[in-house]
């Protein structure tokens, strides 16, 4: 089983991005409030899964292990491009209540919290493979790797992106956890941290307006609690075989962003439950193929990586399909690989990228047994 690791992460990735296209055709050109031209998303989208697989090509033909020495450059780059999201003239501004993109020339818009994600990962694994020794300690094995995270997780935080925080927050326990630092330090941070992020948010009148929206959505749904709750109309639309594609109509305004965000939803309506189920089923092969990889690899480094890549795929996918269900409060997350949205498609392929290249060297040992000729047998004559 373990040999087909990046076989179920191919597949996977290429039905998923595959169904995006698809989906973006259907439901782009009613996006609402940015009509371009029929097939202006799909078009931008198809250029950016080219783009993202040169990005993952390049990322598995790149040995990972090199990416120890850049670490720390890496780390200050990214640091310094989420500052930017704030600097008047490089960043966008406040867009939907939210500070999360720069412009740069030549590449236009960018979200710089997609990179930050696989930089931050990357670096905390570069610190257990070199002090591997004492992941059990408070200090090397809890308290520095928590700033070493903690920095760009509050950076994007403050962006108001709480969604791609918390998928971050929870990859970074999942390392944490299986690297081996104590749950005895673990547990209590998880618990003040959850508190800090309550009274955030209850001192937010719009990310508590959606959270009380989401408790009530009957009640809301005209106003906050509108995107999940048409969402909802959608799937039962739909009902189990779906309406046909093309032939959904909560895309057309009602449901809005359907092309980003709340693309599931279409999905369900359109096709049915087939294709839901498909969907869910392609990000349990790529949490299944990544946490492969992630022990067959020969370094505590690329374990690291492996299984914080694989959590970066899968956690926001979890997020994105309860928030379109209404099991959570809408965050703004898009569904990778099946949303539109160029730098998270982008880094998503990067990332399968890199748990391809890993699986690729990593070097599966089979003993193997040599036939033994002329053997001499000793024996004690009592």
């Amino acid at each position: 089983m373990s040999r087909y690791c990046s076989i179920l992460l191919y597949a996977a990735v290429i039905i998923l991005t595959g169904l995006g296209l698809v989906m973006l055709m259907s439901t782009g050109m009613w996006a609402t409030g940015q009509f371009k031209g029929s097939y202006h998303f799909l078009i931008r989208q198809s250029q950016m899964v080219g783009l993202g697989l040169v990005a993952a090509m390049f990322a598995a033909w790149f040995p990972v292990e090199n990416l120890r020495k850049l670490a720390p450059y890496m780390y200050g780059v990214i640091c310094l491009m989420l500052i930017l999201c704030f600097v008047p003239g490089v960043g966008t501004g406040d867009i939907l209540g939210s500070k999360r993109w720069i412009v740069i020339p030549l590449v236009g818009q960018f979200q710089p919290s997609e990179p930050a994600k696989l930089v931050t990962l990357i670096c905390l694994a570069t610190w257990f493979a070199r002090w591997q020794t004492e992941v059990h300690t408070f200090w090397r094995g809890f308290v520095i790797p928590g700033i070493i995270v903690g920095i760009p997780t509050l950076l994007i935080l403050v962006e108001t992106d709480v969604g791609s925080a918390l998928s971050l927050s929870l990859a970074v326990a999942a390392v944490l956890f299986c690297v081996g630092t104590r749950l005895i330090y673990l547990v209590p941070t998880a618990l003040t941290a959850g508190g800090a992020v309550m009274f955030y948010l209850m001192n937010n009148a719009n990310r508590w307006g959606r959270i009380e929206a989401w408790m009530n959505l009957e009640e809301h749904k005209l106003s906050q609690g509108m995107q999940q709750w048409r969402a909802l109309l959608a799937l039962g639309n739909g009902g189990p075989w779906g309406v046909g594609l093309g032939n959904g109509v909560e895309k057309f305004g009602t449901l809005t962003f359907a092309h980003i965000d709340f693309i599931f939803p279409v999905i369900g309506e359109e096709l049915g439950l087939p294709f839901t189920l498909g969907v869910v089923l392609c990000y349990v092969l790529i949490g299944v193929g990544g946490c492969g990889i992630a022990l067959q690899a020969n370094t505590i480094f690329s374990r690291c990586v492996a299984l914080g890549l694989t959590c970066l795929i899968v956690i926001p996918a979890i997020q994105n399909i309860a928030v379109t269900t209404a099991l959570l409060p809408n965050d703004g997350l898009p569904l990778p690989f099946v949303s539109y949205g160029g730098t998270n498609l982008v880094f998503s392929l990067a990332a399968v990228g890199m748990l391809v290249g890993i699986h690729r060297r990593s070097q599966v040992r089979v003993p193997v047994e040599y036939p033994l000729t002329k053997q001499t047998r000793l024996a004690v004559k009592l």
